[in-house]
């Protein structure tokens, strides 16, 4: 088996556009949530909050030709990209186009603006607003296919579209394809454009934050007092190589992935179950041939619903049997869906180089159903470990773990 190391790393977060940017503000220990007044059009929809990424510059050279297939979702997913490949110092390089080069990336849908052309055309009886690259901007595989066209990319595409683990299953996929020997690098992460019809979705379910007069006091991950989840948009791309590949053109290496578990529940679409959940933690453990000791600190899924933070705190106690250090990131960026996987990873690691890892904001009692972990509040800690999990769960019962070490 090969090894399979991250060499690039780039993101577009409402924390920031640029890795370094985007820690800066975790350490402020600010959240991103917003208010959105253009909500308030919609009858019915009780939640005005969001969080937006507004930063995030189209260059020059994405010219229309470029564009036109490409929503917002898959626009940020091919600029991300290109800055990682930068990163990586795989820009231009000619492995990029060949077929040891390929693309593992995902998104819960396709743009949502196309989506409604085509809906429109069935409710009015009438073609508009439909041209050539209305279909390539709506399918769930749209990041994916315009990061392999921008770049072409002609070894495997793999497209995830599993809500909110779109993001860290492409990473785990990307892993286990250079893992077994079918290609050197991959191109991996998530992404999300942020659309009302986001927020009503969770709306409708009772599971979104109502706190619209007060958006820095929301979300509250595994606060006894928190009210639900806030919706967000983003991406990140993380450029995954072969370790002998990396090392021979002494590419700067941030981190190895050593073990990635996925499950799904089987029992419910929407409410989690934390024996499976905690399986797919198990797998990224037993993958990585390493005890749950070794790890130092978890990165949550942390969404701040009743039933979520319940089972994923029992699940990880289930696994660590002991008190360990773990916070939520989403309660600075709301839940970007499909890109959360991917925005997490990145910060887990930067986290795990710097050794200093974000508190949980507005986690001020623990709620008591939840499970007893070393949960990180108010400040930062500094944390000296080489291993760190990050996990994600997504409607559907699909559950993820990734296990990152410093190299």
């Amino acid at each position: 088996m090969k090894r399979v190391v991250v060499t690039g790393m780039a993101l577009a977060s409402p924390l920031g556009s640029g890795v370094n940017s985007a820690y800066s503000r975790l350490m402020q220990l600010k959240n991103c949530i917003e208010y959105e007044p253009d909500f308030e059009v919609y009858q019915n929809l009780n939640a005005k909050l969001c969080s937006k990424v507004h930063d995030f510059i189209v260059p020059q050279h994405f010219n229309r030709k470029v564009t036109r297939t490409m929503g917002r979702v898959a626009l940020m997913s091919t600029v991300v990209t290109e800055q990682a490949l930068e990163d990586a110092g795989l820009s231009g390089n000619e492995i990029i186009s060949s077929e040891n080069t390929g693309v593992s990336y995902g998104s819960s849908s396709g743009s949502l603006e196309s989506i409604i052309d085509f809906y429109t055309m069935e409710v009015e009886k009438k073609v508009k607003g439909i041209n050539s690259g209305s279909y390539i901007k709506m399918m769930p595989q749209t990041t994916s296919v315009n990061i392999s066209l921008y770049f072409k990319t002609k070894g495997r595409l793999i497209p995830s579209s599993t809500a909110c683990t779109s993001g860290s299953m492409s990473i785990g996929y990307a892993y286990e394809t250079i893992k077994n020997g079918y290609e050197t690098v991959m191109i991996a992460g998530g992404a999300e454009e942020l659309h009302p019809t986001q927020i009503a979705v969770f709306d409708t379910l009772y599971a979104t934050s109502l706190n619209n007069s007060h958006p820095e006091l929301t979300p509250r991950p595994f606060d006894r007092d928190r009210d639900g989840l806030v919706i967000g948009e983003g991406a990140a791309t993380l450029i995954l190589e072969e370790y002998e590949h990396a090392r021979k053109r002494n590419a700067k290496i941030y981190a190895e992935v050593i073990g990635f578990g996925t499950t799904t529940d089987g029992t419910h679409i929407t409410n989690p179950n934390y024996n499976t959940m905690a399986n797919a933690l198990n797998r990224a453990l037993k993958d990585a041939q390493i005890n749950p000791e070794k790890i130092g600190y978890v990165n949550a899924h942390g969404t701040a619903t009743h039933n979520g933070d319940i089972a994923e705190s029992i699940a990880t106690y289930d696994v660590f049997k002991r008190e360990v250090p773990i916070s939520s990131i989403k309660s600075y960026t709301g839940h970007t869906l499909g890109a959360c996987g991917a925005i997490e990873a990145v910060l887990s690691i930067k986290m795990m180089n710097s050794g200093w890892f974000c508190p949980t904001i507005n986690l001020e009692n623990v709620d008591e159903d939840c499970a007893k972990l070393d949960y990180i509040m108010k400040d930062g800690r500094e944390i000296d470990t080489d291993i760190v999990m990050s996990n994600n769960f997504a409607f559907g019962g699909i559950n993820t773990s990734l296990i990152f070490k410093k190299v």
